[in-house]
């Protein structure tokens, strides 16, 4: 047994390198791409006061979630600032919206195509299995022989970390759907795509937004230990924190990167159920709405 072994990893290795030299030029303009949004949005947002922004963050708590979130914004955004992490955090945040945005691209679509055909998704699923179950480091090897090392790799290796949810959760929502609300709308004579688009997608959406709460969850964990790759933000700080022994900088970028995850957390569950935070501002708009119409209805009455 002592000389039984099955050369796998040369053989992916071989593989990468293939891939490398063969679409070397399809892999720049990716580079390009994502180099070019990642950045864009990350010199946006450092570009822009960091109060200006604390107080947007916290509008945002509140238009969708509730007053207390806002006020839990504006404290906890403030520490990162008195904690000297607001760039890094700010760099941090670009990568995780690209990289969680591409996610989504990706995985709505594929959610779709599983929920509609037993074939694909039985195709579909050991590959997730695959993805899910890698060990994060290892998704920064490809990523460092495609893009070299930055911002890029670490999108990458993010995208493919953090897809799978998306995928999961998108086809759990749309087979969720009642089966007799569907035949309904085939009964009126909706093509499918109408029936996609009118039916399935808006009762699956709860479950949808879930998933895409997990990928950004997913994204911002990957993003940290995609500062091994090179990329800049809190991921950065806490690898040199780690490889110096630096507590102190090492407890700042990762209370900066909670305080990040909780506000990503909170506003995408609030975009997955608006009706259930009555205290936001959109809700107290609704009452208001419902109110008029109710008192319309009555003096018509």
């Amino acid at each position: 047994m002592d000389d039984f072994r099955i050369p796998l990893g040369d053989w992916v290795a071989e593989g990468l390198n293939w891939f490398k030299a063969t679409f070397d030029g399809f892999l720049d303009a990716v580079t390009m791409v994502i180099k070019f949004l990642v950045e864009g949005l990350a010199d946006g947002l450092t570009s822009v006061p960091f109060a200006v922004l604390i107080v947007a963050f916290a509008l945002i708590g509140w238009l969708l979630r509730s007053w207390q979130l806002a006020v839990g914004t504006a404290i906890t955004m403030l520490l990162i600032v008195g904690m000297g992490q607001w760039e890094n955090a700010m760099l941090t945040l670009a990568l995780v919206l690209i990289a969680a945005l591409i996610a989504v691209v990706v995985a709505v679509p594929l959610g779709i195509a599983a929920a509609r055909s037993d074939t694909f998704s039985a195709i579909l699923k050991p590959v997730l299995d695959f993805m899910q179950t890698m060990p994060a480091f290892v998704y920064l090897i490809p990523a460092v022989i495609f893009f070299s090392i930055g911002f890029v790799p670490g999108v990458f290796a993010t995208v493919l970390f953090s897809v799978a949810p998306g995928v999961r959760f998108t086809e759990l929502g749309i087979r969720g759907v009642d089966a007799e609300t569907v035949e309904a709308g085939y009964a009126f004579g909706a093509a499918p795509g109408k029936i996609l688009r009118g039916i399935q997608l808006p009762l699956a959406m709860p479950t949808i937004m879930a998933g895409i709460n997990q990928v950004i969850m997913l994204a911002l964990s990957m993003a940290v230990v995609a500062g091994m790759a090179g990329a800049n933000g809190l991921g950065k700080e806490v690898v040199a924190a780690i490889s110096t022994l630096n507590i102190a900088q090492g407890v700042e970028a990762g209370l900066s990167v909670v305080i990040l995850a909780v506000f990503l957390d909170r506003v995408t569950a609030a975009l997955g159920n608006p009706g259930d935070y009555k205290h936001s501002l959109l809700g107290a708009l609704r009452r208001r709405r419902d109110a008029r119409r109710s008192g319309a209805l009555a003096k018509a009455a």
